[in-house]
């Protein structure tokens, strides 16, 4: 490296070590889906609607037409909507790395700009994508991995751990039996209700507060089996429709990834997208698109199927044991 680069430069080529094992781990992930016969895939980015989540913030732009016509477009959140099309078409499993946007975010584990490894299973339950997270996380890290003060064994099976159980184990509180009652679950949880909060605010507050510091820090842990209020585009567990069958993958206090048994009724999906928008605009004026009929019309199509999210520079973050997000991007 030449002495005489500036500061700046300098600070782009000390990530490089850091970076060549993001690309190994990239190139491990394709081999991975590549021997299990996945089709790699791309969606646009400039999309109409670039999502539905509450509290995900958009960036916007404006597409100008060749006859002048100039039309709102955004940079999507995740390439999910997409990608649930093409298995509707494809009837096959696809993946894909996709850069996503989300505005507002910026911390060690947040940028408002980051790569996304999203992939989609036909046939497969929750428990199948599960066992198939844990092989790829197990196929393309250590055995043992050290981030922070924690020393995570992927040898060991994974931890499977119900939002029930957790409630129970780490706040002492019936989540299922207190659901959209705020002032029960502060009650059984110990803490006072903020001025305003709302049981959804409590309950990620008590995530937040209670679970997550305690998950996932000897081995990775699925948070599985969540309150029906937080199904998003999941199904509800037939055997108990107080529950969605959605999880999440947490290790070394990061959240990596999160997933769905996907819900393939467009009416239901229709009703849940319209309670969002509402509570959406209601909370950010501005944050208004059309819902994606091409994505509703298309999920009926769908065959049973799992799909799961994972951050790929939080992954990067995991086996490199860096500090922030920001040192697995070039110009982060």
């Amino acid at each position: 490296m030449p002495a005489s680069l500036p500061h700046d430069l300098r600070s782009i080529a000390d990530k490089a070590p850091l970076m060549r094992r993001r690309m190994e781990l990239m190139h491990a992930v394709r081999a991975f889906f590549d021997h299990k016969n996945y089709i790699e895939v791309e969606t646009p980015y400039l999309v109409q609607t670039p999502g539905e989540e509450v509290h995900l913030r958009c960036f916007s732009t404006i597409l100008e037409k060749p006859d002048g016509e100039k039309e709102k477009r955004f940079l999507h959140t995740s390439p999910e909507f997409a990608m649930k099309r093409l298995v509707a078409a494809l009837q096959s499993p696809i993946y894909q790395f996709a850069r996503v946007w989300r505005n507002g975010e910026k911390s060690a584990t947040h940028h408002p700009e980051f790569t996304m490894l999203e992939w989609y299973h036909p046939k497969a339950d929750l428990t199948a994508l599960m066992d198939e997270t844990e092989d790829l996380l197990k196929t393309i890290l250590p055995s043992e991995i050290h981030y922070k003060s924690n020393t995570i064994k992927l040898s060991a099976p994974f931890e499977r751990l119900t939002l029930e159980d957790a409630f129970h184990r780490y706040v002492g509180a019936d989540l299922l039996g207190t659901i959209n009652d705020a002032e029960a679950l502060a009650r059984q949880a110990g803490v006072l209700l903020r001025e305003g909060e709302e049981w959804e605010d409590l309950f990620f507050r008590l995530m937040l507060e209670k679970i997550e510091p305690f998950i996932g820090r000897e081995k990775p842990t699925f948070l599985t089996h969540w309150p029906a209020p937080q199904a998003a585009l999941s199904k509800k567990d037939p055997h108990d429709e107080r529950v969605a069958l959605r999880f999440e993958l947490y290790a070394g206090g990061l959240e990596l990834a999160n997933a769905f048994e996907e819900l393939t009724d467009q009416n239901e999906q229709r009703k849940r997208f319209e309670i969002d928008r509402a509570r959406r605009l209601d909370l950010y004026k501005d944050q208004d698109w059309p819902l994606d009929e091409a994505f509703l019309k298309s999920i009926s199509f769908m065959p049973p199927c799992s799909g799961i999210a994972l951050g790929f520079d939080r992954l990067a973050m995991l086996a490199t044991n860096a500090p922030s997000i920001d040192d697995l991007l070039w110009l982060g």
